[in-house]
């Protein structure tokens, strides 16, 4: 139930970011001759007066179709509803929607959060560190058998004791032994387990085990006190969690080599998400979050195939005071589309390969 959850919310956020689209381009009077969720051979669809509404084969993300290259579109070419003879702030209006869609979604699903859960008001701590998040399975804690929701108690024997000072005690431990093992005593479940990892270095030569690190516990929480808490609590998540990601993407780009590994697909996505959702229903809305902010940066990044590289065509545009050849950006965008696919395609291989079910496979 908790992997379809975590489809669900996938799903969700794929119909936003293209419902964006489609809503700026509708509100402003330009025609729309398709909406699909998916790639691929369509499964099923419906005809509206004017727009096709499908499924299809491949849900690794959707489009809004436009009748402006459509050769059996009944509009004529000169029709100033067509998305190409609107000006240029009308076009980036409908392109850079479904991103705002998507930041506009996450914020709406911490107020639907602090409305639902509550407002925290503080927090049950108890013995150990909780791993919300293992990187990949290639990491020293991967290799050692961590796994996401263990709490490592003990330290070679040593107990870390609990809250704060319990995971600056078992950071300590493994930044000072790069490349020997150190006896993790780990709770999982109602089991408990003797688990050795070995740190290794990272280009900064700090030793890592690949792990995110939080406090054992449970978060207590409390009605809000009103409409303008929830929405002052919202806004203030919403811009630590944004910030947050885009440090992410720029760590990504300026130290790749040792971050490439944390890079998600589809599979690795939904993994996460049903880990979170099988702990506790409520993480499904820091999740749905956390997705939608990251799919919002993706798509404004100036890439072929993406938001934000019609974009750059767009301001190309206006600053020569006419578009660049069609035959030029087609070229680019069909390269970049497939690109784009081949890194799907190949995220979605190296993230199955990684679940333990298809690990007990192979073995």
């Amino acid at each position: 139930m908790s992997v379809l959850a975590a489809i669900a919310v996938l799903a969700v956020l794929i119909v936003v970011h293209e419902m964006g689209h489609f809503l700026a381009a509708r509100l402003q009077g330009i025609h729309v001759n398709r909406f699909s969720i998916g790639f691929g051979p369509v499964l099923w669809k419906y005809q509206g007066p004017e727009t096709e509404y499908a499924l299809r084969a491949f849900p690794l993300g959707g489009f809004v179709g436009f009748p402006d290259d459509d050769p059996d579109s009944p509009i004529p070419p000169e029709d100033p509803d067509l998305l190409r003879n609107r000006p240029v702030l009308d076009r980036a209006i409908v392109i850079s929607a479904g991103v705002i869609a998507n930041l506009l979604f996450a914020y709406l699903v911490f107020v639907a959060q602090f409305s639902v859960v509550g407002v925290p008001n503080g927090f049950n701590v108890q013995p150990g560190v909780l791993i919300p998040q293992v990187m990949s399975a290639d990491s020293p804690a991967g290799q050692a058998g961590i796994k996401e929701g263990d709490v490592i108690l003990a330290v070679d024997g040593e107990s870390l004791g609990e809250g704060e000072a319990a995971e600056k005690k078992l950071m300590a431990a493994i930044v000072a032994s790069p490349n020997q093992p150190l006896d993790l005593q780990v709770q999982r479940g109602d089991r408990q387990l003797i688990l050795t990892v070995t740190p290794k270095p990272d280009n900064q030569g700090v030793a890592r085990i690949g792990v995110v690190l939080n406090p054992n516990g449970t978060v207590e929480f409390r009605r809000p006190t009103g409409v303008g808490e929830i929405l002052i609590l919202s806004a203030k998540e919403f811009q630590s969690m944004f910030t947050r990601t885009v440090e992410g993407f720029v760590s990504l780009v300026t130290n790749f080599s040792s971050v490439a590994g944390q890079v998600a697909g589809p599979v690795k996505i939904v993994e996460q998400g049903a880990s979170l959702a099988s702990t506790d229903a409520f993480n499904l809305f820091p999740f749905t979050a956390i997705i939608s902010i990251n799919l919002a940066i993706i798509n404004i990044l100036p890439l072929p195939a993406l938001d934000g590289g019609q974009l750059a065509f767009l301001l190309v545009e206006a600053v020569r005071g006419k578009p660049l050849p069609s035959r030029f950006q087609e070229n680019v965008m069909q390269t970049g589309l497939m690109l784009l696919l081949g890194l799907g395609i190949f995220l979605i291989v190296r993230d199955t390969t990684q679940l333990e079910f298809f690990r007990r496979l192979l073995q």
